[in-house]
């Protein structure tokens, strides 16, 4: 029995995912470090077992009424969690993109902002004075009217919609228009109201190609369609929409990425003429603060605007407003990330970024006694940024809470009071609780794979650097922060690109410069950690392509021979061979009123996806099923002798995935688990001829161990005569690359420049480069220990600038 004050959140039982009836004792009031390989199971444990029991039971404190409207976590699968207080989570994840969420949204900055012109600002005189709503451009009256607070205006033109004017329309000369049935409508329409379809679209009156193009009218005509000998076609009523109409109806409403992104390739996107872009009503623009409207204001720097906040006029209000302000923006500063403006919207931030900005809000909350469950927040950050990462740490913990961090850079683990690693595999290799305990504790455990990076000194980076086949010259780029910036890539080789942290050194914008257009690039190939798909049908084996494979043998198999069953019948996604209750998704939803909705195994197939019959056809005594159930590694071994399934199993083995089932749905699936399983996609290919392999930030969201895996796939694709480019902030990564372009010397305006360019040893050496430093430690030999800095001068405002290009 544990008494109240057992200063230990203690675990019993947990089996969430993968891990194994796991009993732990987690001390409170620490700062406390989850380590493990991708994979192994420590997000289950902080995640899906100690943060969801204790959004759990704060749900059910809340009023029945209420928490039909909240979107609620089940229960976990743990047998008893004791001495746990409340819970935040500040998990990387983004929610739905908007442009209307911001920086000052997100930070509440932009109210305080708001309040201050409202009730401080310089009025016009004779102007009534507005109500802070008056400020924002999302509300009904603060939004400019024309672009409806959005600040830009799409519109198309002639030249977009018809990119081919010596077409006739029935030759397809509008572009813009819908492809198969409805656009055959809409020419038929036009045909009916007497517009000549066959003439070149050069050769029609100025005022028809204007009125097809943008007329709103929408004339209802008899059409009668030209009959086929093979069917009688009726005549109907058709309706004429222009072509304008069409793009932007399609643009604003069509639920379909893939239709959108048609529309938006006949938009251009310009400045609203009516607000010049602030997305303001004239009235509240016309209010000023240290002679700047709120507008400008919110898109000032942050460490400009604090200028700007102490320089307002005086009185009571501005004086108390400004000081809060002010303290406000200090904290988010603090998190290196004084380049952000109010207005910068939240789909342009890095994930590390979004996450550090929640955390400077919750730093302002002054909560007490709280569990703050982190995930990996030295994700995308510069080895010169994570010092106050680590400080904003100490203070979460000085305020009287426990901040509990899933981490894979060191320096951030060495900072911990104590330490859960968890193994020592990955999948259902891990799941077990290897240590917990102080961090010295671990020196002892065989198992730990975390072991080996944590302590001692690392091997120093020794790699012979390779002798380019070829320059790629880029640029002069001139985009965002870059002014006719021109570089120089080596090809056949592998070239690391670093610089601070944050929206502003220029490392993404200079690697987007790279295009299949350049002479001597040949096949260019971007891999992200976009997820792979966005739904629970999409997964490891359709995405890579072996799922096909997969349903052709057992479309072979005597039993599917037998019953007439052909590769479609093996499918989940399509009606026949697929469990009709569930739809093939292998879960029905239950609807608990006031509790949280829970998915249940589908009561017909028991998860299996598949109905009855389909799963009387068996390939080697397996079904479909069964064999989506394999792990990669087990599959490698069931599917030896099919070429097909070999080659792409043994990719995704060489990049470390071997633990993953073959169905593991995409959502289930981390950043750095999808970059990788497209990496292998790619690898699995019959290359032919030179291919140039971009990667921004491979290593984010991989332990250590998983890193040397990754590298050794690049380098290899290096050896074989390709070129690889990547964007990183891992000093060993860096080291090893044949040679560096470091951009900076800061973010935002003080960034966009090449800083020192050349084999790592001599970047190392380069006088105002903010890697420097950290890359000569990395060639030397393992980081510096406990977080603190490298040897040497610690490089110009460290901990000042952030987050990512």
């Amino acid at each position: 029995m544990h008494t109240p004050h057992d200063p230990y959140v203690r675990v019993r039982g947990a089996r969430e995912h993968n891990l194994r009836g796991v009993d732990v004792d987690i001390p409170r009031d620490a700062l406390v470090a989850f380590t493990g390989v991708s994979g192994s199971g420590k997000s289950s444990l902080a995640f899906g077992t100690v943060y969801a029991e204790a959004q759990r039971r704060y749900f059910e404190s809340v009023a029945p009424y209420a928490r039909r409207l909240i979107h609620q976590v089940g229960a976990p699968k743990v047998g008893e969690i004791t001495g746990l207080p409340p819970a935040v989570s500040l998990e990387q994840r983004r929610s739905a993109p908007t442009s209307r969420s911001s920086v000052g949204t997100v930070t509440t900055l932009s109210n305080s902002l708001r309040m201050l012109y409202s009730r401080a600002g310089d009025y016009p005189p004779g102007a009534a004075r507005l109500d802070s709503d008056s400020f924002s451009p999302n509300t009904a009256v603060g939004a400019c009217p024309e672009c409806h607070g959005l600040g830009r205006v799409h519109r198309t033109t002639e030249e977009l919609l018809v990119p081919d004017p010596s077409l006739s329309i029935r030759e397809g000369a509008i572009a813009a228009w819908p492809g198969a049935w409805q656009g055959k409508n809409l020419r038929d329409v036009l045909d009916a109201l007497g517009y000549d379809v066959d003439r070149p679209w050069r050769e029609l009156a100025p005022g028809d190609r204007e009125w097809i193009l943008f007329t709103e009218e929408q004339p209802v005509v008899t059409v009668h369609p030209v009959r086929d000998a093979d069917r009688i076609q009726r005549p109907y009523q058709g309706t004429y929409t222009s072509a304008r109409r069409h793009v932007l109806h399609t643009f604003a409403d069509s639920r379909s990425a893939a239709l959108r992104a048609r529309a938006e390739r006949f938009l251009v996107s310009e400045p609203c003429p009516a607000c010049g872009g602030s997305r303001l009503r004239p009235e509240a623009l016309a209010v000023t603060f240290a002679g700047r409207t709120v507008a400008e204001a919110a898109a000032l720097p942050l460490t400009a605007l604090a200028e700007l906040l102490t320089s307002g006029p005086d009185g009571e209000p501005a004086r108390v407003l400004t000081e809060d302000l002010l303290a406000r923006v200090a904290t988010v500063t603090e998190l290196g990330l004084g380049h952000l403006s109010l207005d910068r919207t939240t789909p342009t931030l890095s994930s590390g970024e979004l996450q550090r900005l929640r955390l400077a809000t919750q730093l302002r909350s002054g909560l007490f006694g709280v569990v703050y469950v982190l995930d990996e927040p030295s994700a995308g950050l510069h080895p010169a940024d994570t010092e106050a990462l680590l400080v904003v740490l100490d203070r979460l913990k000085a305020g009287g809470n426990s901040v509990f961090v899933v981490e894979h850079h060191m320096d951030v683990v060495r900072r911990a009071d104590w330490l859960v690693d968890v193994g020592p595999g990955a999948g259902e290799h891990g799941g077990e609780v290897l240590h917990s305990g102080p961090l010295a504790d671990l020196a002892g455990v065989d198992a730990s794979v975390t072991r080996r990076f944590l302590f001692g000194g690392r091997a120093p980076v020794r790699r012979e650097r390779r002798t380019p086949s070829g320059w790629l010259t880029l640029g002069p780029v001139t985009r965002h922060n870059l002014r006719e910036l021109s570089v120089e890539l080596p090809l056949g080789a592998l070239t690391a690109v670093t610089g601070v942290s944050g929206s502003g050194s220029g490392k993404s914008t200079l690697v987007g410069a790279i295009t299949p257009e350049l002479p001597d690039v040949g096949r260019l190939v971007t891999v992200d950690q976009k997820p792979i798909g966005r739904t629970p049908r999409s997964n490891l084996a359709t995405y890579t392509g072996l799922f096909d494979t997969v349903r052709k043998l057992f479309a072979a198999t005597p039993g599917a021979r037998e019953r007439g069953y052909r590769a479609g019948r093996f499918s989940f996604n399509v009606a026949g061979g697929r469990c009709e209750t569930c739809q093939g998704e292998g879960f029905v939803t239950v609807e608990l009123l006031f509790l949280p909705t829970t998915y249940a195994p589908c009561p017909d197939c028991g998860g299996a996806r598949y109905n009855p019959e389909t799963l009387q056809v068996r390939y080697r005594e397996r079904t479909v099923a069964e064999v989506l159930d394999l792990t990669v590694e087990k599959a490698a071994g069931f599917l030896a002798d099919v070429p097909a399934a070999a080659r792409s199993l043994r990719t995704l083995l060489d990049v470390g995935l071997g633990y993953l089932r073959l169905g593991q749905p995409a959502t289930e699936l981390s950043g750095g688990e999808a970059q990788r399983i497209k990496l292998a996609n790619e690898l699995q290919r019959e290359r032919r001829g030179h291919t140039l392999y971009v990667l921004d930030e491979p290593t984010t969201g991989l332990h250590p161990a998983d890193v040397e895996v990754l590298m050794r796939q690049l380098h290899g694709l290096v050896d074989a005569g390709h070129t690889v480019v990547v964007v990183e902030h891992d000093m060993d990564v860096v080291a090893g690359a044949d040679r560096v372009v470091d951009m900076g010397p800061g973010g935002a305006e003080e960034g966009g420049r090449v800083v020192a360019a050349g084999p790592p040893e001599t970047v190392a050496e380069a006088v105002g480069s903010r890697t420097a430093p950290y890359l000569a430690a990395a060639l030397r030999g393992g980081g510096p220990a406990g977080g603190a800095q490298p040897a040497g001068p610690p490089p110009p405002g460290a901990g000042g600038q952030a987050a990512v290009s």
